[in-house]
């Protein structure tokens, strides 16, 4: 018998990996639907989930004859699936020690008893999150099935890694109009100079009467007018008239969190408030990691407040010497953490402890949260005071943006 809320070896790589495809869990359906389609009519049940897991949830990106979005990663079985490379079978959830006490039921409302789940692994060997089907009948799955599910697995990896590569493609394609416009940007002071250089000339060679040098230098002008109306051109084509596929401003970051949180804080009874400064709820900034980011943050402070208590988000973007930076606070008045706990996930050596309702503590979501914002050349700072909560600040600095 397995323990209950295990952790793989490479939890820590395996975060890391879901990570790095920075997905958008609430966007994918329209992805998958086909293939947990597939899944359930290939192996005969009523339902398929493809799922993926992080640090403290079980997101369920896409689905056949189930209304799932989300569930608390220790409730949930795929948590087993990704402990193996094979597939996790389990004849009767109502039974099992494992799961006996969770409430797992179908849209009749009669309660599930058969789950027969698979890994969804990376080109990198890291179990991800798993394919399932579940009914509430037990069922005899032929091995021959159950290959099936393992070959659309696959496919749902292939088509995760097609999706990276399209956003990857995306931002070296803006970074490429980027460089476009600064070539422009930086021709337009030359251009600008020898116009007005050619203005004193022509302004001179119009007092001294010489007709030839006038007409000359008349015909530079307009050539450089010519140059700097094709630089203007340059400079605007492509200009975003509004938000990017891969962009955020902080009204659509804060529509996203409460989407995607707001579950949790209603499961745990917490008051979840997300706020932006109205002044600057207009700019946009890259998605990259950012949902990764405050996402374990809001769960990690759901996890250490009590019910009845309170968790909140301030958004920004600030004016700096270098440009701009998104400022991100996260505050709960849970049960604050020790400065050594403090320094210990500064310094990227987090342990685990467990929530204010016995929630697993799996000890990687902070790890990933200070791996993630040092990648991207921010800062993070904490404060706290045991017994009165935890306040996390994040300062990400933002690419200058061409207009």
């Amino acid at each position: 018998m397995m323990d209950k809320n295990p952790i793989p070896d490479n939890e820590l790589q395996r975060i890391l990996n879901l990570a790095d495809f920075d997905l958008d869990y609430y966007s994918l359906e329209d992805n998958f639907k086909d293939l947990t389609r597939l899944a359930a009519k290939a192996l005969g049940a009523p339902i398929s989930l493809v799922n993926l897991i992080d640090s403290y949830t079980q997101w369920t990106i896409a689905g056949h004859g189930f209304d799932m979005s989300q569930m608390p990663r220790e409730n949930s079985v795929c948590q087993y699936t990704i402990m193996q490379n094979d597939a996790f079978e389990v004849n009767n959830l109502i039974e099992d020690d494992r799961f006996k006490d969770k409430e797992y039921a179908g849209i009749s409302g009669e309660r599930l008893k058969y789950y027969l789940g698979v890994p969804l692994t990376t080109t990198d060997g890291l179990n991800i999150g798993a394919l399932c089907i579940l009914d509430t009948q037990t069922k005899d799955i032929d091995p021959e099935k159950a290959e099936l599910l393992k070959i659309i697995a696959k496919e749902i990896i292939s088509r995760l890694t097609a999706l990276k590569v399209i956003k990857g493609l995306k931002y070296k394609l803006d970074e490429a109009n980027n460089i476009q416009k600064k070539v422009a940007h930086d021709i337009r002071g030359p251009i600008g100079g020898i116009i007005g250089l050619a203005q004193i000339i022509s302004e001179q060679g119009d007092q001294n009467k010489l007709d030839e040098v006038l007409e000359f230098v008349q015909l530079i002008q307009k050539s450089g007018t010519s140059l700097l109306e094709l630089a203007d051109e340059i400079l605007t084509a492509n200009t975003p008239k509004q938000l990017g596929n891969d962009e955020f401003n902080l009204i659509t970051l804060k529509e996203k969190l409460e989407q995607l949180y707001k579950p949790q804080a209603i499961y745990k009874n917490i008051s979840f408030v997300v706020n932006i400064n109205k002044k600057a709820e207009d700019i946009p900034f890259p998605k990259d990691k950012v949902l990764q980011i405050i996402g374990n943050l809001v769960s990690n402070a759901m996890k250490f407040t009590a019910e009845n208590g309170a968790v909140s988000i301030d958004l920004d973007m600030i004016d700096g010497l270098s440009g701009n930076s998104l400022q991100i606070i996260v505050k709960d008045n849970g049960i604050g953490i020790h400065q050594d706990r403090i320094n210990a996930i500064l310094n990227g050596n987090i342990s685990s402890t467990n929530g204010t309702k016995g929630e697993e503590g799996y000890g990687f979501g902070l790890a990933l949260v200070k791996h993630l914002i040092d990648g991207l050349k921010g800062t993070l700072a904490i404060s706290s005071k045991e017994g009165e909560g935890t306040t996390f600040l994040i300062i990400l600095p933002q690419p200058t943006r061409s207009n």
